[in-house]
């Protein structure tokens, strides 16, 4: 694989190839938001309510393009059915630029409407659970002014600065889908399928969701491109995109897919366009096989992924065909990564865009870690640094309609990322990490959840409650600046922990474990995990049977934070009449454990999920512990009195 720069992604914004987007903009609700059940941020609420009445089934767009303009024309159908038990309004958007000619109900009777702004509204006589649809048929020039965080609007015409190639193409989130198409924008109404047919010059070629079912000659110079997906999508996942392109297609081979996965990429047709980026394309086929590994089987392996290139700076995670505006390792995967978080499982609410934006981001950074070992470091790094660059703000977005606060990149993208960092460190086993991102996937796949049901699958995974985690975290502010205080007796370690944070009248202190780094005179570090934290100042034993020469907070860069001072203070040792010291180690540990107990004490080792492994007696003074058989990961070692961590590898 070619080597590249590390940046940001998004829907994935940069500010230009090879860059680290520091302001940032995405794709994001907490305990009571503001906009709590937003559906479109033209409609009020009222208008909301008709839309909410009925359940969308099936989109089929067969509309007329080019690649010289945003003109557009056709028609498209809505397929729903009644939810309540009078339905006697329906209810759609369309932008006021956009002249409706027959609304058609079943496609065959001419409907009256009258529109108020973006809203149409339809008089119908439906009861619950009545199947119907509506054909609208209808064209013109969609709106110019920019109403998305890449630029344009909800479709746009553009020359690529680069290659010199001309494309009309669609942008929708989060709430211009209805600058360019009849919709309903609602999160969590996804339409079972969609079809999108575009009949445009045959010079052209036009990309979309799902599979090309067919390309029809019209006749006249004209072809219409037929695309067709069977898998639920949401409103501004459906996506349009015409240009001069040529085809590269390969394919990907994920480890219980039962057949190859197509990737087809739509590329400028420019000589020098493929051979450039040829080598990024070709990588897609390892990350979407990797990741499956990690994520659960590519959620729409039955179909294809692929690109359709456009002049934006960045990439839209159109559901099986990103639209993007180059390729490049980073971003490509990112764009990928939403296919299972966004596409697949999306977001029930913009103001927890987190679970799109967090997880694809967090994509990127195992990208780094698994494929480039060592630049995940500074992935996280500049992440950290970003986020910590102001002192508050929260990953959950109190204000869904403010596109800001929802496409930021220091807090939804970097701190969604980061925090997800975090939870992995918390849970202190990769195949359990993992296991609660595939539990999640399966249970939600082809749905919208919250955050709180990403919470609850957490917790059901793991057996820990991360309640707190999410309440500092996800809806809190700010970071903790670290301090610590140690003394060392013997092999018993006291350490004062200490932590100023950057909000404090939002969030007075940070209750998560935390990691050190004991390193000894002779250069060897032990790692240690501090846990029991429940205030500002807390206080903790461990044992460490070498001489301390210098301690490390949080040296593998798990928790946003300042670290503050390191200070050994010999007045510590009045601790010990608090504890009744416990010496465990080697830290980490292999086959052996030597535990030195005061006292004769019964004892429980239990590991990260708070799941007892095994019990029995300590007798005073050492004793040894086979753990050759446990899986790698921290455990705990609780007596009555005391408990030390340690982890086995």
């Amino acid at each position: 694989m070619k080597k590249h720069l590390l940046f940001l992604a998004g829907c994935m914004f940069v500010s230009a190839p090879g860059s680290l987007a520091q302001s940032g903009l995405s794709c994001s609700h907490m305990k009571s938001a503001k906009h709590s059940n937003e559906r479109s941020n033209t409609l009020s609420v009222e208008y909301i309510a008709l839309t909410e009445a009925y359940d969308v089934h099936f989109y089929f767009l067969d509309v007329a393009l080019e690649n010289t303009s945003t003109d557009i024309n056709g028609s498209v159908e809505i397929h729903a059915t009644s939810k309540a038990a009078v339905l006697d309004t329906f209810l759609f958007e369309l932008h006021e630029d956009l002249v409706i000619t027959d609304i058609l109900l079943d496609g065959i009777t001419s409907m009256p409407f009258t529109r108020v702004g973006s809203a149409v509204f339809v008089p119908v006589n439906f009861t619950s659970g009545d199947a119907f649809f509506m054909k609208i048929l209808y064209g013109g020039t969609p709106p110019t002014p920019i109403t998305n965080p890449l630029g344009g609007s909800g479709m746009t015409n553009d020359n690529s600065p680069s290659w010199g190639n001309q494309v009309t193409w669609t942008l929708s989130e989060p709430y211009s889908a209805y600058e360019w198409f009849p919709c309903k924008q609602s999160l969590t109404d996804k339409a079972d399928s969609s079809y999108t047919f575009v009949t445009t010059s045959s010079t052209n070629m036009a990309g979309s969701n799902g599979v090309l079912t067919n390309v029809t000659d019209m006749g006249g110079g004209l072809s219409r491109y037929e695309w067709k997906t069977t898998y639920p999508i949401d409103y501004y996942l459906i996506s349009i995109a015409v240009a001069e392109y040529v085809e590269y297609t390969i394919y990907a081979n994920p480890v219980g897919a039962p057949a190859p996965i197509m990737l087809q990429n739509f590329v400028y047709n420019n000589p020098a366009t493929l051979p450039y980026f040829q080598d990024e394309i070709d990588n897609v086929a390892d990350f979407i096989e990797y990741f499956s590994t990690l994520y659960g089987l590519y959620p729409f392996h039955g179909e294809k992924y692929g690109h359709c290139m456009a002049p934006i700076s960045g990439g839209m995670e159109h559901s099986t065909m990103t639209t993007l505006g180059w390729f490049e390792d980073g971003l490509t995967v990112h764009e990928m990564g939403h296919q299972w978080f966004g596409d697949n499982v999306t977001c029930a609410s913009w103001s927890d865009i987190w679970l799109n934006e967090g997880f694809a981001s967090y994509t990127e950074h195992l990208m780094w870690e698994y494929y480039y070992p060592g630049d995940e470091l500074t992935d996280m790094q500049n992440r950290h640094d970003d986020i910590m660059s102001q002192p508050g703000g929260s990953v959950w977005v109190l204000d869904s309609l403010d596109e800001a606060s929802v496409f930021s990149g220091r807090l939804v993208y970097n701190k969604g990322a980061a925090i997800i960092h975090t939870l992995r460190f918390l849970i202190g086993d990769d195949a359990v990490f993992f296991d609660v991102l595939q539990t999640y996937q399966q249970t939600f796949t082809d749905s919208t959840a919250h955050a709180s049901d990403f919470k609850a699958i957490l917790e059901t995974v793991t057996g820990m409650n991360f309640t707190n985690f999410f309440n500092e975290w996800y809806y809190g502010e700010g970071y903790p600046t670290y301090s610590l205080e140690w003394n060392q007796i013997n092999s018993s370690v006291f350490i004062e922990l200490n932590q100023a944070v950057s909000m404090p009248g939002v969030t007075p202190f940070f209750t998560n474990d935390l990691e050190i780094g004991i390193t000894d005179d002779l250069g060897n570090t032990s790692y240690f995990r501090l846990g029991d934290i429940s205030s500002a100042n807390s206080l903790h034993y461990l044992g460490f049977p070498g001489t301390i020469a210098s301690i490390e907070i949080d040296p593998h860069n798990y928790i946003i934070n300042q670290a503050g001072t390191v200070t050994e203070n010999t007045s510590l040792v009045s601790l010990t009449e608090e504890y009744q010291a416990m010496n465990v180690y080697p830290n980490p540990a292999s086959e052996k454990l030597i535990i030195e107990s005061a006292e004769n004490t019964p004892y429980q080792l239990i590991n990260a999920m708070g799941q007892i492994v095994s019990t029995g007696n300590f007798a005073a003074g050492k004793n040894t512990l086979d753990i050759s058989t446990l899986s790698n990961g921290i455990y705990l070692v609780k007596t009555e009195t005391s408990q030390v961590s340690f982890v086995k590898e």
